[in-house]
């Protein structure tokens, strides 16, 4: 949790902690506070059957996310793959791992800024990670986690548009509509990764009519529209987002989707509410924003906010913003 700093009027000038938004998903949903204990204390039992106890896919992959953000964690997922050799789980905890460690290494820059040192140590770690995952995958060809891991590793092994895609669709075939899989996806059919707008928005549509109701599915379009928007510049850049179309299709994603009575608040939902905040926001729909930024609270996904330059600090304006006019 990240925090402002601001005088203390009570006397004494001493600083006064003013806490900004809460980022961390295990600070945001106390329910998770086992998975982390049990994975830095290496207590693999624990974690195994902590997940054993989720209830969908998205649950599932998403405490594979988390895990692997654990620091160190990687000592205690190998010995539990060597423990437990034929289990999917542990395996692909550890290459989710190593593909976070990779990807600290190669670091968010756009390739023209990583230096060859980095790609090198990069790709290494995703070998490692994708030859654990292919095993996984032959195995146990219906394990969502290990699918969605390898769209990680498709893209930083530069394997295409085609094999990211086949791969999604191998992990579709058996859960369509898996939210962090296709925001991975997403990603990997923009252009900054050799794919095109039409493509991008094309995908974020057809997930979001093809969900249920009340699925996260929709945010996808504003995710798409968010990274569109990063592209341009000038005149162009400034009327993306303000453009009634974009807004309009913004609106019947959220109504479809974290707005609709169906919807279930969950761990994911945070990351869908924060994409239909920030597009709103910054196309200065401030009405259309507030119920998310009333849903977030004080919660946020640092994705899509962290594009942003101090992104707490216009997170918090344009929460502001939009709370005002309700």
């Amino acid at each position: 949790m990240s925090s402002a700093i601001t005088n203390d009027d009570s006397g004494g000038g001493r600083p006064l902690t003013v806490p900004g938004p809460v980022t961390d998903p295990f600070d945001a949903f106390p329910e998770l506070a086992p998975l982390r204990t049990a994975a830095r204390e290496g207590d693999w039992a624990a974690v195994l059957d902590f997940v054993a106890g989720l209830d969908s896919v998205d649950e599932v992959c998403l405490a594979s996310h988390l895990v692997a953000g654990i620091p160190d964690v990687e000592n205690c997922l190998q010995q539990a793959v060597a423990a437990r050799p034929s289990a999917p789980l542990p395996r692909t905890l550890l290459a989710e791992r190593q593909i976070r460690i990779g990807w600290d290494i190669r670091s968010g820059a756009r390739a023209q800024h990583v230096s060859r040192d980095q790609f090198e140590r990069f790709h290494d770690r995703l070998r490692k990670a994708e030859h654990l995952l292919i095993e996984v995958c032959a195995e146990h060809p219906a394990f969502a986690p290990a699918w969605t891991a390898r769209l990680l590793t498709a893209r930083g092994l530069e394997l295409g548009q085609s094999e990211a895609r086949r791969r999604y669709d191998r992990l579709s075939a058996h859960h369509p509509h898996a939210y962090r899989a296709q925001t991975l996806l997403l990603q990997q059919l923009c252009p900054k990764w050799s794919g095109s707008w039409d493509a991008a928005h094309g995908f974020a549509r057809e997930c979001a009519s093809a969900a249920p109701d009340g699925s996260d599915s929709g945010a996808l379009v504003a995710l798409a529209h968010i990274e569109h928007w990063l592209e341009l510049e000038g005149v162009e850049e400034a009327a993306y987002l303000r453009d009634l179309s974009v807004r309009n299709e913004l609106r019947t994603a959220a109504r479809s989707s974290v707005l609709h009575p169906s919807h279930r608040p969950g761990w994911d939902g945070i990351g869908a509410h924060s994409a239909f905040a920030m597009a709103f926001s910054l196309g200065g729909h401030h009405k259309d924003a507030a119920p998310h930024f009333a849903a977030l609270g004080d919660r946020v996904s640092e994705s899509p906010w962290q594009y942003l330059a101090d992104w707490r600090g216009q997170f918090a304006h344009y929460r502001t913003s939009a709370l005002e006019t309700l």
